[in-house]
């Protein structure tokens, strides 16, 4: 994304007129009101624009809060997916599931209900012309998934995580193995958990606009107005 990014961290790219978290935090489904972010580079630009709570104000007994309550993990060096959400695992409860997502996707509500609303941890899922580049699913006819390998050389389908999981606590018992790129990737500790017989379905996306290019940006702007 340079040099859009050599003063600005990504999530905090201007997307008609409002970063591009934003846009990501507005379409999370009503049963969220938590989140913790992995921040980095450049962190305290997001630390500053959403302080510790962010979103519409509502009443709250007497007085009146924002939706969102805000916690900020910092991720000091960039060791993959996994170790990210690791960093974020004494701030999560026991017996609860959670709803992970990357900051620069932009995602339909309706994928993001269906996902939370899944029956089984899940995976929201989309279709991709270049699967090489994503973490790629294998599904069964029901819906299951039955695999899942991270940017492989061979991708078994062009069906790709849109970097939507629900999970739980359950993930922390699978540690990621490295890649040969030398990070930690979800999708290795998903693929284990797969193997030990724990349940994911695919929730088809009805929305992803993946931001990775400076061109990405204006495409997603046209896109968005348009809806």
């Amino acid at each position: 994304m340079r040099p859009l990014t050599i003063d600005t961290p990504k999530p905090m790219l201007p997307l008609l007129g409002k970063p591009l978290l934003e846009h990501i935090i507005e379409a999370l489904p009503e049963e969220i009101d938590e989140i913790i972010m992995v921040v980095g580079y450049l962190h305290k630009q997001i630390q500053d624009y959403f302080g510790d709570s962010f979103g519409p104000r509502y009443a709250e007994g007497s007085g009146e809060a924002r939706r969102f309550k805000i916690d900020y993990v910092i991720q000091k060096e960039k060791t993959g997916t996994y170790d990210a959400l690791e960093l974020c695992s004494n701030l999560l409860k026991d017996n609860e599931r959670f709803l992970l997502l990357y900051a620069d996707d932009i995602h339909g509500r309706g994928g993001l209900e269906k996902c939370t609303r899944s029956e089984n941890l899940c995976l929201l899922v989309a279709e991709s012309d270049n699967p090489k580049k994503f973490g790629v699913v294998e599904i069964d006819k029901e819906g299951i998934i039955k695999g899942v390998e991270e940017k492989p050389e061979n991708p078994k389908s062009n069906l790709v995580s849109t970097g939507v999981l629900l999970l739980d606590k359950n993930i922390f018992k699978y540690p990621a193995r490295k890649h040969p790129n030398g990070e930690h990737y979800l999708t290795d500790s998903i693929e284990q958990m797969i193997e030990d017989g724990h349940k994911f379905s695919a929730v088809k996306s009805e929305l992803w606009l993946p931001i990775g290019y400076p061109e990405d940006l204006k495409r997603a702007e046209e896109i968005l107005r348009k809806l």
